[in-house]
C-alpha cells in the first residue's frame, strides 16, 4: 500500500461524526434528493433512498419518472417523500425535468443530491443529466452532488465534471471506471489507488473507486477501506452507498467534510454489509439487508 494511503477504522470515522445537540431540528442535518429510477429500475432509488434514511439526513426526497411514482412511493419508507418529474418516451427522466428540479432544490433547500441509480442510459436522459448538472452552479445550498452508476457515465466523453463548482463525488466500480476511460477493468483493478487518485485529480472530484477494499481519493490524499465482503456483490449495494454519503454530508465535521463524508459512508456501508451477512449469510443477503443494518453498524462505531 503506498505510504499516502490511509486504512479507515471506526475509531477515524467516530472522531469525525458530529455530536447533535439538545435543541436538534430535522433542518440542521440536511436534505437529501436523490434523482433515480426509469421503467423497470424503480427499486435502485429507493434502495439509496433507504440508505439515506439510515445515515443521518434530517429528510429525504426520492424524485423519479412520473409513472414510477406510484411504486415509489409504495415500497420506500413512509419517511420519504417522493416527487414525479416528467418522463420521456423510453420510461427516463425527461430533459423537461431540469427546470421542476432546480425549482425544488431551491424550495426545499437541498443539501446534496444523489444522481443515477437506475437511471438508464438513454440519450434524452443522459443529456438532461449533463445540462442539468451544469446549471447546478447557482444553487446555493447544495454542500455536494453524488454521480453514481448512469448518472457517472452519462458524464463520459466530455469536460463537464471540472466545470461543476460544487463538489462532486463519483461511485464507480471498476467495469464502470473502464467505459468511463477506455480503460481495461484488469489495468484498473492491478492499480486501484493510483487509478483513483489519477482520476480525482484529473476531474477535480472525489473518487470512491468500489470493490474489494474500496478507495477513496481527492486527488491529494487517499483512504481504503477494510470493512464489506463478498456477499455485498449483488445489484443495489452502490444504490445503497450514494444515499448513505448523501446523508452523511451534514452529520460529518468539517474541514474536508465532503471527503470525509464518503470515507466514512464507505467504512459504515462496507460495516452493514458485514452485520448483513454474519445474519443472512453472504449467499442469501441482499441490499436491502445491507441498509437494515446500517444501525448496527452506526451502533459499533460510536460505542468506545
Amino acid at each position: 500500500m503506498p505510504s499516502r494511503s490511509r486504512l479507515l477504522s471506526a475509531e477515524i470515522v467516530r472522531s469525525w461524526l458530529i455530536r447533535r445537540p439538545a435543541n436538534s431540528r430535522k433542518g440542521d442535518f440536511g436534505h437529501v434528493l436523490i434523482i433515480a429510477g426509469s421503467r423497470g429500475m424503480a427499486g435502485a432509488g429507493i434502495l439509496s433512498a433507504h440508505g439515506a434514511l439510515r445515515s443521518g439526513a434530517g429528510l429525504v426526497t426520492l424524485a423519479v419518472p412520473k409513472s414510477q411514482q406510484p411504486a415509489a412511493a409504495k415500497h420506500v419508507r413512509p419517511e420519504a417523500m417522493t416527487l414525479g418529474l416528467p418522463e420521456n418516451t423510453q420510461g427516463g427522466i425527461s430533459s423537461k425535468a431540469k427546470n421542476p428540479l432546480l425549482l425544488y432544490i431551491r424550495r426545499r433547500r437541498i443539501t446534496s443530491l444523489v444522481i443515477g441509480p437506475g437511471l438508464s442510459r438513454n440519450s434524452e436522459t443522459a443529456k438532461f443529466v449533463k445540462t442539468f448538472l451544469l446549471s447546478l452552479n447557482d444553487c446555493k445550498t447544495l454542500k455536494a452532488v453524488i454521480l453514481d452508476a448512469d448518472g457517472f457515465l452519462a458524464c463520459s466523453k466530455n469536460k463537464i465534471l471540472p466545470r461543476i463548482k460544487i463538489p462532486v463525488v463519483v461511485t464507480p466500480h471498476a467495469g464502470e471506471m473502464s467505459q468511463f476511460l477506455g480503460m481495461s477493468v484488469n489495468r484498473i483493478e492491478a492499480a486501484r489507488e493510483e487509478t483513483a487518485l489519477k482520476f480525482a485529480k484529473l476531474f477535480r472530484v472525489i473518487c470512491v473507486l468500489k470493490g474489494r477494499r474500496t478507495v477513496i481519493s481527492d486527488g491529494n490524499q487517499t483512504c481504503v477501506n477494510p470493512t464489506g465482503n463478498p456477499g455485498m456483490a449483488r445489484g443495489g449495494s452502490g444504490d445503497v452507498l450514494s444515499g448513505v454519503i448523501a446523508s452523511l454530508i451534514l452529520n460529518i465535521k468539517g474541514p474536508e467534510a465532503i471527503f470525509k463524508s464518503a470515507c466514512a459512508g464507505v467504512y459504515v456501508h462496507g460495516l452493514a454489509g458485514d452485520l448483513a451477512a454474519k445474519e443472512k449469510t453472504q449467499i442469501a443477503m441482499t441490499a436491502g439487508d445491507i441498509a437494515e443494518n446500517m444501525p448496527g453498524a452506526f451502533g459499533k462505531i460510536l460505542q468506545k
